[in-house]
């Protein structure tokens, strides 16, 4: 089965999909390790990592085609990939959905910001016109080669518009053909159940978990009871290995050694056995004269 029906099939059954966002193909690695069964490359977090810059729209659709690639071949999950804006207009957004899709994208996410575009959870945002949007929404499902790719719409809206007006746009990219919902940085629980009361048996609706952001944070279960059938948490990762990175340097410029941050890190030995590197070796030897 591919990754794209593995996804279909998730989004089509009982609870909730938890999808961990990551940035590199160790992280992915290390999630499918830990038992996830649907990854999302975030955006955000390459421009983050790869950058050392915020999210802003500084990142280049071959910049994350690149890392699609590389996450493809270390893990076989579903990766639903942050598509940004499509990076243009709707040739664009072709371009943008088969290059993706060639790379290892089981699911595409397309916003309706002008470009350059922001993160959802920053204030400042412009947004296309509704038509303009339905259109991005129609290329990207014409391109796919594969049907069962995810095509998910986000609307920017509500901190724009309104939350009034995102549901208009969301009405507008259902038709447009879009495969799931998206309303970005939605402020109360009451506005969203507004969100899935009007879409929820139509189509699923995605939730975005952002540590600090706009959208008060829930568990997975929570979000699940109100009727979510997929929940990110993009950035989490880079939250938490910034603190560890951020102690990591304070305490070898401090020190001039690693030996009090030892117990906080694996060896040259465990890292190898993690990556699995005696395995690797082994199997090239049939190949060796």
């Amino acid at each position: 089965m591919t990754p794209q029906k593995r996804l279909r099939q998730q989004l089509a059954g009982d609870g909730i999909v938890v999808a961990p966002g990551v940035y590199d193909a160790f992280g992915a690695m290390m999630a499918e390790r830990a038992g996830f069964e649907t990854l999302y490359l975030s955006g955000a977090s390459i421009s983050y990592t790869q950058l050392g810059s915020p999210d802003i729209g500084l990142t280049g659709m071959d910049e994350v085609a690149g890392v699609v690639g590389r996450i493809r071949e270390r893990v076989d999950l579903p990766i639903v990939v942050d598509g940004d804006a499509g990076f243009g207009n709707a040739l664009n957004v072709q371009r943008t959905v088969r290059v993706f899709e060639r790379s290892g994208a089981s699911a595409i996410q397309l916003e309706d910001q002008q470009l350059p575009k922001r993160c959802g959870h920053l204030d400042g945002k412009k947004l296309v016109s509704v038509g303009e949007m339905s259109g991005k929404i129609k290329a990207a499902t014409d391109s796919r080669t594969d049907s069962d790719t995810v095509i998910i719409a986000r609307t920017d809206a509500v901190t724009v518009e309104g939350l009034d007006a995102a549901l208009e746009r969301s009405e507008a990219y259902v038709e447009a053909g879009a495969d799931m919902l998206f309303v970005e940085a939605v402020k109360t629980e009451e506005d969203m159940r507004r969100v899935i009361e009007q879409f929820a048996g139509r189509l699923p609706i995605m939730a975005n978990m952002v540590e600090g952001g706009k959208t008060p944070v829930m568990p997975a279960a929570q979000l699940a009871g109100i009727g979510f059938k997929l929940v990110i948490f993009p950035g989490g990762l880079v939250r938490a290995i910034a603190k560890t990175m951020s102690a990591y340097f304070e305490a070898l410029h401090r020190e001039g050694t690693t030996a009090s941050f030892k117990e906080n890190m694996l060896d040259f030995t465990q890292l190898n056995d993690l990556l699995g590197t005696q395995a690797i070796l082994d199997g090239s030897k049939k190949y060796e004269d």
